[in-house]
């Protein structure tokens, strides 16, 4: 009950905790030239009072994960010089959120996505209201959603898909009509077990 009391703002000492809890902990990197590197942001954020993250909805004609709720991000150019210059660029790009903005808080483990990216999220906090300029050909929303509901077993479940001819299970989350699944739930899933040393 003492860390859901927590969750309910995103205040500085929530900030500092976590600020904390990323640092000390072993992140575990993924390298294989084979993959393309790409980063995103876990975009933490106070609305009325509560913490909530948001996330995006792509449009159909981005190339890769078309329709899906994902974090804004993408991949990585060498301009860039690295992951968290990619996670910013393309964080802008896509909603207009500026990196002098977002208090960039700690990494998470890399994971790998079934379309042979290598995912490096960066877990972040901005100001809220914001004035999000949305990137009409790649994202169709932002959806806002309180680390409380995540956190709720209910919010949870495993769901098979079809996956060329094989069935998988993947993680999901579900937030009204919203499901959230695939690699964006992965490093959710990732991100809320932290919480609990809190």
């Amino acid at each position: 009950m003492e860390t859901k009391t927590k969750m309910k703002s995103c205040g500085k000492n929530f900030i500092k905790e976590l600020e904390d809890i990323l640092s000390r902990r072993e992140r575990r990197p993924i390298e294989n030239p084979a993959y393309v590197r790409a980063a995103v942001i876990v975009p933490l954020f106070n609305k009325d009072g509560s913490c909530h993250i948001l996330f995006t909805r792509r449009t159909q004609e981005v190339k890769h994960h078309k329709g899906q709720i994902s974090f804004p991000g993408g991949a990585f150019d060498e301009e860039d010089g690295d992951l968290r210059n990619t996670a910013l660029r393309e964080t802008f790009e896509e909603i207009g959120l500026r990196k002098e903005d977002v208090r960039i808080i700690g990494i998470l483990d890399d994971i790998v996505t079934i379309t042979n990216f290598i995912v490096t999220p960066f877990v972040g906090y901005f100001g809220y209201p914001y004035p999000f300029r949305l990137s009409q050909r790649e994202i169709d929303e932002l959806i806002e959603v309180p680390l409380s509901v995540l956190l709720d077993p209910a919010c949870f479940s495993e769901r098979e898909i079809i996956d060329g001819s094989q069935k998988r299970l993947v993680y999901n989350y579900q937030y009204g009509p919203h499901s959230i699944w695939g690699a964006t739930a992965l490093i959710l899933r990732q991100f809320l077990g932290l919480l609990s040393s809190l």
